[in-house]
């Protein structure tokens, strides 16, 4: 169990070197793809490779205060680049590599689009992209990839990193912009370690003391350019001296049983991931592999990052409850990048508890109750608005503001987008809810974004890969949305206006539209629903109405071509 010193460090570079001294043989542990071998350092030997990769970072002529992005999948490369630009005083960004979540051509368009947006300089991938990329003719292939053969091979030289600040930027972590684009995130020093030393007093709330006093680990599958990944599963153990045992996201999706058999052999432990994950657990876990299973060291199971389910749990429980798994142990959470992660957490410890959904709840999400995501962490308000952000009454739905020291500082090169949603110290969440007891339920979104296996797509992006196969952007649109199926969580629905309705013409449309968007956007439809041009509502100057369209459909009012 961590031993780590309890007060805070000033920084994330300082909190690597008290890891290092106070909880040396404690560290991170990662699995190969197919989870057959792992590689553990300690964090001892995370802060000796981050400053040898900070030095040969600085001799390739990376600069402090420069961000820049780590295109890897979850492994030792990833954690020596992003660790090392941190010491050297750069800005790491954490993105998706090609093949991650998208087809290479797409991801390299993103990448791209990034760097020109936060005015980056370097990309840290693999060989293997910086060749396709060159294939492909993407500008940024030819100089603006770090290899990491290239980074192993640099000339260290030698730097002093800069006295990081606590209101002094650590890292940026992208998120969903609404034109397409990421938005970069900035994280300071001071929140990357308030958030999850104010998380592991909240999960460990109702055992009586914060999480690393009584836990040996974590165990995730999470990626690490997710924040939930890379704050919850990476940051939180670094900062409090608890193991970490790290699966790629694909294992994880081809062998979920894995993810529950090292939960259980990894002393007592405790682990975040979003609805689908557990959900993927009861429909793909093998009855014959449950007498194997034995979860009753697993304390905590944290579920957020999309709208928490109660059917999930339910079935979870049902199913593994004969392997040791307790119902208490299921603890909704609210995060988000813009608080660095934690914003509520249930603090009761009694599992999942819910209220009969409320007038107004959006029927999108097919609620018939709701989730109590429990209550804010230390130092942290949150409040309910209504449109004209006056506040609105204990169990009222309205838009969630928060504030708090997590707090971002701001969208990275983007200072419009940040004055939007910033209200004197209040960052509005686009998230729609309510508070009763003190406790925060969420119902909605005020915005128009798909929340789809915890991750934030806008629908502009579906709806331009829609359009790239119909030659629409003209009289004829698309338009996505998302719609809850049940314990699965959210998925997607893509509406298309058309000008005939031949039956072989349409399938094959249909099934174009459905390969771009799956290998574009590594994202399967729930629907494809063709309708006759027009029938896309729209207000009278012309701005598509996803959320009319949406009611249309869950109500079977929408008239298919």
């Amino acid at each position: 169990m961590g031993a780590i010193d309890r007060t805070w460090p000033t920084s994330l570079s300082e909190a690597v070197r008290r890891a290092a001294r106070d909880a040396p043989e404690q560290g991170i542990a990662v699995f190969d793809g197919r989870a057959r071998n792992l590689e553990r350092r300690t964090y001892a030997d995370l802060e000796e490779l981050a400053l040898a990769s900070a030095r040969r970072f600085h001799g390739l002529g990376v600069a402090p205060r420069e961000p820049v992005l780590v295109a890897l999948p979850t492994s030792w490369e990833w954690l020596e680049a992003w660790f090392g630009l941190l010491m050297l005083g750069a800005w790491p960004v954490a993105s998706s590599g090609a093949g991650a979540m998208a087809a290479a051509e797409a991801q390299f368009d993103k990448v791209e689009r990034v760097m020109a947006k936060i005015g980056a300089r370097f990309v840290v991938a693999s060989e293997t992209f910086q060749r396709q990329a060159v294939d492909q003719g993407f500008s940024f292939a030819e100089r603006g990839v770090i290899t990491t053969d290239a980074q192993r091979r640099a000339p260290e030289r030698s730097f002093q990193g800069p006295r990081d600040a606590g209101d002094d930027i650590a890292f940026l972590q992208l998120t969903s912009g609404s034109t397409g684009v990421p938005r970069a995130v900035a994280i300071s020093h001071r929140a990357a370690i308030h958030n999850p030393l104010a998380s592991t007093e909240a999960i460990g709330a109702p055992l009586g003391a914060p999480a690393d006093d009584w836990a040996d680990g974590m165990v995730s599958w999470l990626p690490l350019y997710h924040d939930m990944g890379l704050i919850g599963c990476l940051i939180l153990p670094l900062v409090t001296g608890l193991d970490t045992w790290l699966l790629r996201p694909q294992t994880f999706l081809a062998r979920p049983a894995l993810w529950l058999h090292n939960l259980g052999v990894r002393g007592t432990t405790f682990t975040p991931a979003p609805n689908f994950g557990y959900q993927l657990c009861v429909e793909r876990v093998p009855e014959d592999q449950l007498a194997s299973l034995d979860l009753s060291s697993w304390q905590v199971a944290l579920t957020g990052a999309e709208m928490v389910r109660s059917e999930t749990s339910r079935a979870f429980c049902a199913k593994f409850a004969a392997c040791g798994f307790s119902e208490t142990a299921f603890r909704p959470c609210y995060g988000l990048a813009e608080a660095t992660l934690a914003v509520t957490f249930d603090l009761k410890g009694e599992g999942v508890r819910t209220r009969p959904a409320p007038v107004g709840a959006d029927a999108g999400f097919a609620m018939s109750d709701v989730v109590s995501t429990g209550s804010p962490v230390r130092d942290t308000r949150v409040r309910i608005a209504a449109p004209d952000l006056s506040d609105r009454a204990d169990g009222e739905i309205g838009e969630v503001l928060i504030s708090g020291p997590g707090l971002f500082s701001g969208y990275y090169n983007d200072a419009e987008a940040t004055a939007e949603c910033m209200h004197d110290g209040w960052f509005a969440t686009g998230d729609l809810g309510f508070v009763h007891d003190g406790e925060l339920y969420l119902t909605g979104r005020t915005k128009d974004l798909l929340i789809v296996h915890g991750h934030n797509i806008m629908p502009d992006e579906i709806e331009r890969l829609a359009d790239s196969v119909t030659g629409g952007g003209g009289l004829l649109r698309s338009a996505a949305f998302s719609v809850a199926r049940g314990a699965t969580g959210e998925e997607a629905v893509v509406v298309v206006e058309v000008d005939d309705n031949d039956p072989q013409r349409l399938s094959q449309l249909g099934h174009a539209i459905r390969s771009k968007i799956g290998r574009a956007a590594g994202l399967p439809l729930a629907d494809l629903v063709f309708v006759r041009r027009g029938r896309i509502p729209r207000t009278t100057s012309g701005k598509m109405q996803r959320g009319e369209l949406r009611q249309r459909y869950v109500d079977g009012r929408l008239e298919r071509a």
